[in-house]
């Protein structure tokens, strides 16, 4: 019986912090844009990079 009286409290702790980690992650735009990257794997890049890096000849 005092195992349940430690462990519900801890457990509702617990479920704030992971509440208030999701509203946080909300607010700052973690869920914005969630297409972005998988369209971005598709498509190539037109450009060709610029300087190819050069190996070292010693």
């Amino acid at each position: 019986m005092s195992a349940i009286l430690f462990l519900i409290p801890a457990a509702l702790a617990l479920g704030f912090v992971a509440l208030l980690a999701f509203v946080w992650a909300t607010k700052s735009g973690q869920y914005d844009d969630l297409d972005g990257a998988a369209n971005r794997v598709l498509f190539d890049d037109d450009e060709a990079p610029k300087d190819p890096p050069q190996k070292n000849k010693k």
